[in-house]
Order: structure tokens, then C-alpha cells, then sequence
């Protein structure tokens, strides 16, 4: 395990997603590689496409430390994660043409975040919707909201 408190998030996070595959609907991926002297150029693509997700949303819920959930109601979940990181063996294709190619884009993820102890990870985001435990996303809402996704 990577010593990043980010790393192990971000690991956690993939983590989670993968052993949820079963329920995959829909996935996507998006990357681009910037050569080593081009950090201000990184950072600010992965800033740009941070505030595109964030806007998507039209509030942000976050439970305060300590509070207990109720149970919600069944609904579909979109989760979008957003990060950077150095090195070029990170796999970021195919995601959504097929559970598999999902599933390696996921792993890769995974496992390249804890390289160097974490500390190849700059930066990562993680958004999910519906963040309320009342709140119902339909497939249409997806649809709408997030045409990029590809049906698996």
C-alpha cells in the first residue's frame, strides 16, 4: 500500500467499483499524456475536467462526520473519478466497450496509484450522483446528463 492518503483513497475507490462490476451499466474514459516538463499544462487539463464534473451537479452532499445514513431507495449511480498521474503506463482506454476493458482500465488504476509510495498521484476526484440517500437516478437522467457514457 502506497503511504499517500490519496493513493489509498483512490485505491479504495477502484477497489469498490470492481467488485460492484455485476451492476455496471455504462462506462467511459478520456485521457491525455503531457511530456515531463509540461506539469502546468497537466494540472491545469485536470483541473478544467474536475469543474466539468463538479458542474454537472447541481449540489454537493456531504454527511457530516458521524451521522447514519437511512437506507435509500434503488436507483442507477454514476460515479466519475478525475486524476493525475505521472508516468505513461497507466491504461485508460475502452472503458465502457466491454466489462473486461472497464475492468483493466479500473485495475490499472489501481495498482499504478500506490506506485513510489503514492506519490505518483497528483491529483484525484471523486464524484458520484445521487450523493442524497432519497434521491432516484433514472437511466434517462444518465442519459441527459452524461452523454459521453458508453452502454456496455
Amino acid at each position: 500500500y502506497g503511504d499517500s492518503h490519496l493513493s489509498k483513497m483512490c485505491h479504495q475507490v477502484c477497489l469498490a467499483l470492481l467488485r460492484k462490476s455485476d451492476d455496471w451499466i455504462a462506462a467511459c474514459s478520456e485521457s491525455k499524456w503531457f511530456k515531463g516538463g509540461d506539469y502546468g499544462k497537466a494540472e491545469s487539463l485536470y483541473n478544467q475536467w474536475a469543474d466539468r464534473e463538479a458542474a454537472k451537479f447541481e449540489k454537493e452532499y456531504i454527511p457530516e462526520e458521524g451521522s447514519t445514513l437511512s437506507e435509500g431507495k434503488a436507483t442507477v449511480a454514476v460515479v466519475s473519478i478525475i486524476l493525475e498521474i505521472q508516468g505513461d503506463e497507466t491504461n485508460f482506454e475502452r472503458a465502457g466497450f466491454s466489462i473486461a476493458e472497464t475492468k483493466s482500465v479500473l485495475t490499472s488504476i489501481a495498482s499504478d496509484c500506490r506506485v513510489e509510495g503514492g506519490d505518483c498521484l497528483n491529483g484525484f476526484e471523486v464524484f458520484w450522483t445521487p450523493s442524497e440517500p432519497m434521491e432516484v437516478l433514472t437511466e434517462r437522467d444518465t442519459i441527459l446528463d452524461f452523454p459521453e457514457l458508453i452502454t456496455m
